[in-house]
């Protein structure tokens, strides 16, 4: 039986939206959040071919991202920065968004607990402690607010937009002293994430691709995820709730998880402590480096297509709970 929500996508409400968007040049534009001021940045990144993964000499290098392989990607846009609570919270608090959420959706329930540490919340703060499901919920909304089509990236999209055609461990080359210009790390955070677009962008415009928080992608992830990666389109398909794929390290590491080829799989850990009552799997408690940033694909697809999308990935998360 097709859900309510669906019925909703495919409805055509918002074929006028999409439309338009559809035949928008492919360059950085800004995308207004309906019935808000709130806005962010989407940055093109021109799709080609690249070495996904790390060589073995590089300094750091762990098992995970080799052998490296080459790969290419479609076009697609990128949100130039972190999500943050500004944009996060209009889907989440419903006292911001006054439009009630389809059927089949839901808002998560507010914290019990300050998931934020005291680091900071509006004003352009990343939305962190961030659990994969909440990201992807916060993605369909989107889509369903605006009629374009937004999500996660693969860890090869992100890669590939994080390198900005680069060869070397970092974005900006090989000098990790640098990494004070670009990220939010250990070496200067003072132990927490801080407001988004502070520091310089990569080579194609894209900011905190390094540091403050980790960002969710949409793969799972698998420790030869790199070795068996299709040379088009890479993406490791979900088929279990944990581990999944983050890129990008975190205002709490050391340089060299800040490589671009460096990954973390998610930890079952991080949300043991549920902060919601009743439990959900909307946050991960322990987790407040974790965040997440959209990708627009130049390809959008059907509003079939993409109602698959996201019912599909919905339930690979929940069913394996």
């Amino acid at each position: 039986m097709t859900k309510p929500y669906v019925t909703l996508l495919l409805s055509g409400l918002f074929s006028q939206v999409v439309v338009a968007q559809t035949k928008q040049a492919f360059e950085a534009y800004s995308q207004q959040i309906p019935g808000t001021d709130v806005s962010f940045k989407m940055v093109p990144v021109k799709g080609g071919s690249f070495q996904l993964g790390s060589p073995d000499n590089e300094k750091g290098r762990n098992k995970d991202e080799g052998p490296a392989k080459k790969v290419a990607v479609s076009d697609f846009w990128m949100g130039a920065m972190e999500v943050t609570f500004d944009e996060y919270d209009i889907y989440a608090d419903a006292e911001k968004d006054k439009t009630p959420v389809p059927d089949g959706m839901t808002r998560p329930s507010p914290p019990y607990i300050d998931l934020t540490l005291g680091m900071g919340k509006a004003g352009g703060f990343p939305a962190n402690s961030m659990s994969q499901y909440g990201a992807l919920m916060y993605c369909q909304w989107l889509y369903i607010k605006t009629g374009i089509f937004y999500r996660l990236p693969t860890a090869a999209e992100w890669e590939y937009a994080c390198r900005a055609g680069s060869t070397t461990a970092y974005p900006f080359g090989t000098d990790a002293a640098q990494l004070k210009d670009y990220a939010w790390f250990k070496g200067n955070s003072d132990n927490k994430y801080h407001k988004v677009g502070q520091l310089k962008p990569n080579a194609w415009g894209l900011y905190d691709m390094l540091g403050n928080v980790e960002e969710w992608t949409l793969d799972q992830y698998d420790e030869n995820g790199v070795a068996n990666a299709n040379a088009t389109d890479p993406w490791t398909q979900p088929t279990a709730k944990t581990p999944r794929t983050l890129k990008g390290g975190s205002f709490q590491d050391e340089a060299p998880l800040l490589r671009s080829a460096a990954r973390l799989k998610s930890d079952p850990i991080w949300n043991r402590r549920d902060p919601q009552i009743p439990k959900s799997s909307w946050w991960n408690a322990d987790a407040p480096f974790v965040g997440f940033r959209v990708v627009r694909p130049v390809k959008q697809p059907t509003a079939e297509e993409a109602a698959t999308f996201f019912e599909e990935m919905i339930a690979k998360y929940k069913g394996a709970r």
